[in-house]
C-alpha cells in the first residue's frame, strides 16, 4: 500500500513514523510546501520520497491530509476530483462539519473518510513528530455512512497500526464536543498566557515563580496560530457557546471572591473535582 501524506508536521510526521515499520505499507510519499519542512522530513526519514501534489495523488493508494483545516477545505475537493474508485482519502483535521458539508454532493464523496485523532502537542514541524503520539489515543470518525465500506476498512487498518482507539459520531456532534474538550482549552491557555505576560510587563517575575501547574495549564498557548486560527473560525459558534459557559463559571468565582464567600468557593471547587469521574 502506497501512502501519501500531505503535510509533514507534528501530526503527519508522527503518523508517518507509526506507519513506517508496518509490512502493509510499501511506500510513504510526502507532499510539503514548506521547503524547510521538506528538507527536515527527508533528513529524518519520515517519507521515502516527496512529490508535487498531483503526481503524489496519482501514485497513491491512500491520501492523508494532515494540514491546517482551511487548507484541507481547499484541497479536499481537488483531491476527490482526481480520486479513483479504489483510492482512500482521509483527513486528520480538528473540525469536521464544514469540510464534510463542502463535499457532500461530490461524486467521489464515498472515497473520503473524515477523522480526527485526539492527540497532539504544543510543538509543530517535522522535528516535533515522534513515534507513538497516537498510541492508546482516540480517533473520532465522522459520518461513515457516507464513506465507502472499503475506504472505511482501509482507514481503520491504518489507525489500528498507529495504536488508535475508535469512536464514531456525526460531524455536528464532533464539532460540538471538540469545542469543549479541545478547542476551549486552547482559548483558555491563550487568554491565561496574555494575562500573565501583562503581569510580567508590570515588573513581576511571574514566569520565574510559576510551578508545574502553571506550565501544564499554559502549555497549549505555544500552539501555532497557523493551525489554530482556522480551527477557531471554522468552529466559531460551538466555541462561542463553550466560552459563554466558561464565562458564567468564572463570574461565579468572581462573585465569590468579591464577597469573600468561602462556602461558595468550596462548593464550586468540590463540584469541579467531580471531573475525575468523567476522566
Amino acid at each position: 500500500m502506497t501512502i501519501v501524506i500531505i503535510g509533514l508536521g507534528l501530526i503527519g510526521g508522527s503518523f508517518a513514523r507509526d506507519l513506517r515499520d508496518s509490512p502493509a505499507i510499501t511506500e510513504l510519499i510526502g507532499v510539503e510546501t514548506n521547503p524547510e519542512h521538506l528538507r527536515q522530513a527527508l533528513e529524518l526519514g519520515l517519507v521515502d520520497r516527496t512529490l508535487p501534489l498531483e503526481q503524489a495523488i496519482q501514485a497513491a493508494d491512500v491520501v492523508v491530509l494532515a494540514v491546517p483545516v482551511n487548507t484541507i477545505d481547499r484541497l479536499l475537493p481537488q483531491i476527490l476530483d482526481q480520486a479513483t474508485s479504489t483510492q482512500t482519502v482521509i483527513d486528520l483535521g480538528s473540525t469536521k462539519q464544514q469540510m464534510i458539508e463542502n463535499v457532500k454532493a461530490h461524486p467521489n464523496r464515498g472515497r473520503y473518510v473524515a477523522a480526527h485523532p485526539m492527540a497532539g502537542t504544543e510543538n509543530s514541524g517535522p522535528a516535533a513528530s515522534f513515534k507513538g503520539l497516537f498510541k492508546n489515543k482516540t480517533v473520532l470518525l465522522c459520518d461513515l455512512d457516507h464513506s465507502a465500506p472499503d475506504a472505511c476498512k482501509t482507514a481503520l487498518e491504518l489507525f489500528h497500526i498507529a495504536g488508535l482507539k475508535f469512536e464514531f459520531m456525526d460531524a455536528v456532534q464532533h464539532d460540538r464536543h471538540a469545542a469543549y474538550v479541545s478547542h476551549l482549552s486552547h482559548i483558555v491557555a491563550y487568554a491565561l498566557s496574555l494575562a500573565v505576560q501583562n503581569e510580567e510587563k508590570a515588573g513581576y517575575a511571574v514566569p520565574r515563580l510559576a510551578g508545574g501547574g502553571f506550565a501544564s495549564t499554559v502549555r497549549l498557548a505555544m500552539s501555532s496560530s497557523d493551525s489554530w486560527v482556522p480551527i477557531i473560525t471554522q468552529n466559531r459558534e460551538n466555541i462561542l457557546t463553550a466560552v459563554y459557559a466558561l464565562s458564567e463559571k468564572l463570574e461565579e468565582f468572581k462573585r465569590a471572591l468579591e464577597t469573600n464567600d468561602e462556602s461558595k468557593l468550596r462548593e464550586l471547587i468540590d463540584h469541579a473535582n467531580k471531573i475525575r469521574e468523567l476522566l
